[in-house]
């Protein structure tokens, strides 16, 4: 028995099949019910007890030998069958069509990078927040409109608990961990429980900065914001800056650039003014720096913050802030060159 089982196993080890119909004879001729291997397995009753271990153990390696033979044959058909079916090397080339990036990662990426030339890394923190990094450590009274429920998501009714209004949360918690000299600069989404309509959002994008050290002052946040503003639309564009309140800065302002779309000379878009709104401003109250343990009498500051979506509408003259999340590809496919 041990001379057919040799002989068989010759004969698989050099098996060749031409294609799958042939491949599939010689599985039946060797591994069917009625094949040889299936034969010797029936003989194998007839064998000598002495002589079963043996015989046993080489009928066994020639059933896996072939089972082993027949599949690498198979994988050999697919793969030729996978290359005739998926690539046509008679076909000519063709551009292959690429993705773009969102028009709000644009702008943040290119706000991100004018002030990274100043000197702000970027910091990151949860969108999920507590009550003291998102109100109370920014000198939020408590009875700040901001804490109503019109205006803030709470989570599962925890007044502690709520998705960040602002990324200002991510300023406090740099300065809880970091000492001065602070740089950083805070892109990321923000919620607020507004009505949502061509203007405004549920959801919405900010990036705010933040520059903490000795002898911070106001000229050196205007001098930051006209190298933003001429960075980001023009050499031409101009700033003014009118005074306005937050609680977490004093003295506060909001800034107004010369409009890009009429250069200042009055048009529907900026109603006539020749200026359009982006952001607002001011130097870090030192109630701030205190309740996040630096020390306000050594070091002062000046934070700023606008929305991304603001800048896009400007930038690129997007007059519907929901076609940013509805992902109409026809949308998109307008930023392709400005990639």
């Amino acid at each position: 028995m041990l001379d057919k089982i040799n002989a068989l196993l010759q004969e698989v080890e050099q098996m060749k099949a031409a294609n799958a119909e042939e491949l599939e004879a010689l599985r039946i001729k060797y591994l069917s019910k009625k094949g040889e291997i299936s034969a010797l397995m029936n003989d194998f009753r007839n064998v000598a007890a002495d002589q079963k271990r043996e015989v046993g153990k080489y009928l066994n390696q020639l059933k896996e030998t072939t089972q082993n033979r027949i599949n690498e044959l198979k994988a050999s058909f697919e793969n030729v069958q996978t290359i005739n079916d998926d690539l046509d090397l008679t076909r000519t080339a063709y551009p292959i069509e690429l993705g773009t990036r969102h028009p709000l990662s644009l702008v943040k990426k290119e706000i991100c990078d004018i002030f990274g030339r100043l000197g702000f890394s970027i910091a990151e923190g949860p969108e999920i927040e507590d009550d003291w990094h998102v109100f109370s450590s920014l000198n939020f009274a408590e009875d700040h409109p901001a804490r109503d429920m019109q205006d803030t998501f709470f989570i599962q009714h925890n007044p502690d608990v709520l998705l960040r209004t602002h990324t200002s949360s991510v300023q406090t918690r740099v300065m809880e961990k970091q000492q001065p000299p602070i740089r950083i600069i805070c892109p990321g989404r923000v919620y607020r429980n507004e009505a949502i309509s061509y203007r405004a959002h549920c959801f919405f994008h900010q990036v705010e900065a933040l520059y903490v050290d000795k002898n911070v002052s106001f000229a050196d946040l205007k001098q930051a914001l006209l190298f933003f503003a001429k960075e980001m639309f023009s050499p031409e564009t101009k700033i003014r800056l009118r005074p306005s309140y937050f609680p977490f800065t004093e003295p506060s302002a909001e800034m107004d650039i010369s409009c890009n779309i009429c250069g200042g000379k009055g048009c529907p878009f900026c109603k006539g003014t020749g200026w359009v709104e982006i952001l607002g401003c001011g130097m870090v109250d030192p109630n701030v720096l205190e309740n996040c343990g630096i020390d306000s009498k050594v070091y002062s500051g000046y934070a700023l913050g606008m929305g991304i979506e603001r800048i896009t509408n400007l930038k690129y003259q997007v007059k519907d802030l929901r076609m940013f999340s509805e992902n109409d590809i026809r949308f998109l496919r307008q930023f392709e060159s400005a990639n």
